[in-house]
């Protein structure tokens, strides 16, 4: 199942090069615009809707959610949050849009979920919770900060040692333009134009160089590939739109 993955690409400044705080206002504000649709499963967020049960299910076959404390980072409106808390983990979600963390906890209510969601970011929260979690995910997330080593040192610190960080993004690949800006923001209208920016997506050789500086174990990635009929995401060796991964903490 676990496959190895040789460094052979440096870290361009273009990606990882942003100084100041290690999220970004401009980015946030866009998730804000829409925040209102993230339950709308045809809505704007529907990709993640639809490559929700592969995420849930990725996580659950690899580590027991029973009871474990997990942290959710940039939970957005909760999609990931609530699925995760109804397998039985502790859940907390961060994230820096005040719109969705308000859309997230009055969903929460009404699914009749104790999730707890506070607005604040990776660096920040690592502050006063360092080795405090079996479990912490961000998915869909990295592509949109700064600083893609700090965030992923940052998670690091927060891990008891054997927890899991799971981790999704987007390559950074002719056809993950293709598929993700060119596709999913100006021909499908899935995702508002200007949601993505390809020189943010992530290689899958930078993704291990920052999991080593944090001193995490890579121990798998895998592309999700979408399935045009089904309309549902599949696991694939083809990491060139999309992958997933987990890493460990030793």
């Amino acid at each position: 199942m676990y496959k190895s993955y040789q460094l052979t690409t440096v870290f361009t400044s273009a990606t990882f090069g942003r100084m100041g705080k290690n999220y970004d206002p401009v980015e946030i504000e866009k998730f804000e615009s829409i925040a209102q649709e993230w339950w709308q499963e045809d809505g704007r967020f529907k990709p993640l809707h639809q490559i929700n049960p592969l995420r849930v299910s990725y996580i659950a076959e690899t580590t027991a959610l029973q009871g474990i404390s997990l942290l959710d980072v940039g939970c957005g409106g909760g999609i990931l949050s609530e699925a995760l808390a109804r397998k039985g983990a502790d859940v907390t979600g961060i994230d820096r849009s005040p719109k969705a963390l308000n859309i997230a906890r009055l969903h929460a209510q009404k699914s009749q979920l104790d999730i707890t969601y506070e607005e604040t970011d990776a660096a920040t929260w690592a502050q006063s919770h360092q080795e405090s979690y079996d479990v912490i995910t961000c998915l869909e997330v990295l592509e949109h900060v700064p600083d893609v080593v700090a965030t992923v040192q940052e998670c690091a610190s927060m891990l008891k040692s054997g927890g899991y960080f799971f981790f999704a993004t987007l390559n950074r690949t002719p056809k993950a333009w293709v598929a993700a800006i060119l596709g999913a923001e100006y021909i499908l209208g899935w995702l508002p134009k200007g949601t993505h920016r390809y020189d943010a997506f992530i290689r899958p050789s930078e993704m291990v160089h920052a999991l080593r500086q944090s001193q995490l174990d890579v121990q798998n990635m895998s592309g999700m590939s979408y399935r045009l009929l089904q309309q549902d995401f599949v696991l694939s060796d083809d990491l060139s739109i999309n992958y997933l991964g987990v890493a460990i903490k030793p």
